[in-house]
């Protein structure tokens, strides 16, 4: 890793991100195919596909020697290795796409030794980039903000679940045990200390995993769980994150060394009682989740 030179792939990627920005901004979505991966929730457009093709034809001309994962080409059977590896989602966020909601980004991360080092993230309709380099720091710039570092403010001490504003997504798979699971320890966030809950401030779903870590990461949100989504969901917004003084860890109790690629992690805020809050939130995941790996289950 000594021999590459991160800056010059951050300062690339975010040239990368404003020409897929662009493709997307002037796109009107239409649903590829069928319009769906696996059932109505799981869509994909053609634009993500353009994207995603502008985008892997770029970088590799530019890195040649690089590997690409990149959601829709992602085929089942395709491992991470050590090799630097452009982690790509080109829209996360394409149910909001399709709506016509703004909560979307193209996602553009680089891991080596499977190791997030390199993270852009760019909402087209907001004009909002979240970028950041592992041990140089993460940054804000949109209407408001000038490259900011992040968190942008100091970190207030974290009381416990009762006072953290909670993301969380609902995912496209809707029964079985993981969806029984989530659907248990979502109603525990939210239920009364009398009833033996966690009496969370609220809890969010928006539709984008990176825009949900960049949240966290800025210090929007306390708290990040998520099952079932992909390294390109959380590969760029891990460093963004982690440079923030925030924390990725496994969705499930103990798993505080998680891999980019075991599809299960929860992201916690910059803060003093950062570690309680982790504890405290996997005591409310009600049961295991079956997809994805970790080290603890």
């Amino acid at each position: 890793m000594s021999a590459l030179d991160l800056q010059e792939v951050h300062d690339f990627l975010i040239g990368i991100a404003a020409k897929a920005g662009d493709m997307i901004t002037s796109a009107n979505p239409t649903a590829a195919g069928s319009g769906t991966k696996k059932n109505s929730a799981d869509l994909v457009t053609e634009t993500d596909q353009a994207v995603e093709k502008m985008v892997s034809a770029s970088l590799r001309q530019r890195f040649p020697a690089f590997d690409f994962m990149g959601e829709e080409t992602y085929k089942p059977g395709d491992r991470l290795t050590d090799k630097p590896t452009f982690i790509v989602d080109p829209i996360d966020g394409t149910t909001n796409f399709f709506h016509g909601h703004p909560y979307l980004c193209v996602s553009l991360g680089l891991a080596v030794n499977q190791e997030p080092v390199v993270g852009v993230i760019y909402n087209p309709f907001t004009r909002t980039l979240y970028s950041g380099i592992k041990g140089k720091g993460s940054f804000l710039t949109d209407a408001l903000h000038d490259h900011v570092r992040l968190p942008l403010k100091e970190p207030e001490p974290m009381k416990d679940l009762s006072h953290c504003l909670v993301t969380v997504e609902w995912g496209s798979d809707r029964d079985g045990n993981d969806y029984d699971v989530k659907v248990a320890t979502f109603r525990k966030l939210c239920a009364s200390k009398e009833t033996n809950g966690a009496m969370v401030h609220g809890i969010r779903s928006l539709g984008s995993a990176e825009l949900n870590l960049c949240a966290v990461a800025a210090g929007h949100l306390d708290v990040y769980w998520e099952t079932g989504c992909w390294a390109w969901d959380v590969c760029a917004g891990w460093v963004i994150l982690e440079e923030a003084g925030g924390k990725m860890v496994g969705a499930h109790q103990g798993d505080w060394e998680p891999k980019v690629d075991q599809r299960r992690y929860m992201a916690v805020r910059a803060g003093e009682g950062q570690k309680a809050i982790i504890e405290e939130f996997w005591g409310c995941v009600e049961g295991r989740i079956e997809v994805g790996y970790d080290a603890v289950t």
